[in-house]
């Protein structure tokens, strides 16, 4: 077994601490990782929180994950000890049902056995995943992505979930030019897709509760900049989008916001509250409008936003700490006192 160093929730709404454990040592296809950065997503925050009922203790969070190869299996073709790697929000799937067989394993009907907070496939699921807030991973090589040289590596941690999380319903819903998208929210998913949004060529607004992210918004590429506190914002948008992504992960009126889609418009879930969303009827049959939701993608469709990415010198807005304030880091978070995504610095381990 392979000794691991890291961080762990040991019990729901805890800090987390410094926790020892073990991985597997590498089988056939599997490569080791030694982890440099690992980004934190708000839905760490909600799974260390058990917010969403799921969460099993000992945790160590973490799904945006990139280091260097240090080991491979014995059948291993993908890498080599020394190559980039990147491990995003699941480690394995059935690899047999229409979802993986189509290449969307995030919707594997079986469930996608995820970085953390879930069971490995094998021993009858009783080995607990464990996440990136840690010094080193073993995964299966058709899970791993390759993370372009032109990259900093620190800053494409966030691509692995907050990137592949916006992209994803870009493509799907034909993000591209003389199409008007908006984005609700300019946090660590929302800076994603103003940035890859503009790239695709849309028309991009940025819908926010204020204007103090204004110009930094603009920086990333949006083309306009709404205050959703003015009542007048919502006068003034009523019918413009083709597309809405809502990125936030606090309650909204949804219904409100609908009346800002054109007929034929889609708004996209990819932020996740704790509570239960609400939506009219008439939000929906109205202009023949849709509400839709998109989690993170599939193994190409990931590897494809990389490279995107790396052709468009794409990369999150990050803010460096040791993994020592990991539990101040969370609490800033909440407060949305972050430009725009934490990443760990998994030297600071050692």
């Amino acid at each position: 077994m392979i000794q691991v160093n890291g961080y762990a929730a040991k019990q729901a709404k805890t800090p987390l601490t410094p926790y020892s454990f073990e991985r597997r040592e590498p089988r056939a296809h599997d490569i080791v990782i030694d982890i440099k950065y690992s980004g934190i997503c708000h839905s760490d925050i909600h799974q260390v929180n058990n917010e969403w009922g799921t969460s099993t203790f000992p945790m160590v969070p973490g799904h945006e994950i990139v280091g260097f190869v240090s080991q491979i299996g014995s059948e291993v073709t993908r890498f080599k000890v020394g190559d980039r790697a990147a491990v995003g929000n699941f480690v394995d799937s059935c690899r047999k049902c229409n979802s993986c067989r189509n290449g969307l394993e995030q919707y594997c009907l079986e469930g996608a056995t995820w970085t953390y907070n879930g069971f490995e496939r094998e021993n009858g699921k009783t080995t607990p995943t464990q996440g990136g807030y840690c010094d080193k991973i073993v995964v299966d090589e058709n899970y791993l992505f390759n993370i372009p040289e032109n990259l900093p590596l620190h800053g494409a941690a966030p691509l692995l979930c907050a990137g592949i999380t916006v992209y994803s319903p870009l493509i799907h819903w034909k993000a591209g030019p003389g199409k008007k998208v908006g984005i609700i929210g300019l946090g660590g998913l929302g800076n994603m897709g103003v940035k890859l949004g503009h790239a695709l060529g849309a028309e991009i607004t940025v819908l926010s509760h204020s204007l103090k992210k204004q110009e930094e918004a603009k920086r990333m590429g949006a083309d306009n900049f709404y205050d959703t506190s003015d009542t007048t914002t919502f006068k003034k948008l009523k019918g413009y989008f083709d597309l809405l992504i809502n990125t936030v992960s606090v309650d909204i009126d949804l219904n409100r916001h609908f009346k800002l889609l054109a007929p034929d418009g889609v708004m996209v879930i990819v932020g996740l509250p704790e509570k239960p969303l609400s939506l009219g009827a008439f939000s929906l049959v109205s202009f023949r409008r849709s509400l839709a939701g998109s989690a993170i993608g599939g193994i190409r469709e990931t590897q494809e936003m990389l490279d995107f990415c790396s052709k468009h010198n794409i990369t999150s807005d990050t803010e460096l700490i040791p993994i020592q304030k990991v539990n101040e880091a969370y609490e800033r978070v909440l407060k949305s006192d972050v430009r725009y995504r934490f990443v760990i610095d998994m030297e600071s381990l050692k």
